[in-house]
């Protein structure tokens, strides 16, 4: 009976010391261990798979070990890094909070939807699950995504966003046209009175050409003014963006005056009000700015080289700033 009792004591006091050494991993290097945990998977599964993926300890020993821990049940799926130097306790501990190892991507403002794709298709550990044809092909990629709209362009909301490993393109799109969906609602309830603006679509499409012509974001809400009341007035928008995206392909760098006679739905210079959609991703500085204008009478502005913009009222106003800022250079 002694005997027994010590073997017990002993049994508990080499658990409880395993508990808390660094496992023993397969191929002892500095990059951790990948491990994924299906959905569904049992205790037992789930101490199969730590083992497939590289500690060395018997997969019986794991199972039994979080069986005796209580917290079976409570392991969450996902995927998950084992680092060197990590005890059984802390493995247990990260995936029972669901701790996953995430890496991240960002989209950036004034994007087109094909540098967004393109983003995805390099990022690390991100798996593309969507067709080839959605980069040539804008009905293609919004039907694999299951979303209303024929056209993604400035569909997806600008921002870095976290992924489980291996985690599908697809996922991460989704979540950004959730969270352009979110933030462009939530300026449109919060918008001016009296914008020449009837929809929600429109305020998107007007962000779109703001983020393209702004230089630098202290001009943003007089840029976009000068377009709120050109809207006002029926005159036509004349900027250049929306004519480079118009080219597509075509665009060679250099904007041309046979450019900005050649119409086509984008071209604001043969074409009045709004493009037909978006021409690029908009930020929420520029969401809120097409919303909420400057307060401001100027209906041109231009360049004056340093990334901030002249702004003008009157035409007369608008030539000399073009004489200044444009020809004398």
């Amino acid at each position: 009976m002694t005997r027994l009792l010590a073997a017990a004591v002993l049994a508990v006091v080499g658990a409880a010391w395993w508990l808390h050494q660094p496992l023993d991993l397969a191929g002892a290097g500095s990059a951790p261990l990948d491990l994924t945990i299906p959905t569904g998977s049992s205790a037992r599964q789930v101490a199969q798979q730590m083992h497939d993926a590289g500690v060395r300890t018997p997969s019986w020993l794991l199972y039994g070990w979080l069986r005796l821990s209580g917290q079976s049940r409570q392991v969450q799926a996902g995927g998950y890094e084992i680092p060197m130097g990590m005890t059984p306790l802390q493995l247990l501990d990260r995936l029972v909070r669901g701790e996953q190892a995430l890496r991240r991507v960002t989209l950036v403002e004034g994007w087109n939807y094909r540098q967004v794709l393109q983003a995805l298709k390099s990022a690390d550990q991100l798996r593309w699950d969507l067709p080839e044809s959605a980069l040539q092909q804008p009905a293609d990629l919004m039907r694999a995504l299951g979303l209303p709209r024929s056209h993604p362009e400035g569909r997806f909301f600008p921002d870095t966003y976290r992924y489980p490993k291996h985690d599908k393109a697809s996922a991460v799109l989704r979540q950004a046209a959730a969270a352009m969906q979110r933030q462009l609602k939530q300026a449109w309830d919060e918008r001016a009175p009296g914008l020449p603006l009837k929809s929600a679509e429109e305020a998107l499409i007007l962000a779109s050409v703001i983020e393209k012509e702004t230089g630098s974001s202290a001009d943003r809400g007089l840029i976009a003014a000068v377009f709120i009341n050109r809207l006002r007035l029926g005159m036509r928008l004349q900027t250049d963006p929306t004519v480079i995206y118009g080219l597509g392909a075509g665009f060679d760098g250099n904007l041309r005056k046979r450019d900005l006679l050649t119409d086509t739905p984008y071209n604001s210079y043969t074409r009045a009000g709004l493009p037909p959609t978006p021409i690029a991703m908009p930020g929420l500085a520029s969401i809120r700015a097409a919303l909420r204008p400057a307060a401001s009478q100027a209906l041109y502005f231009v360049a004056r080289g340093d990334g901030s913009s002249q702004f003008s009222a009157t035409l007369d106003e608008h030539n000399h700033a073009v004489r200044r800022y444009i020809l004398a250079r």
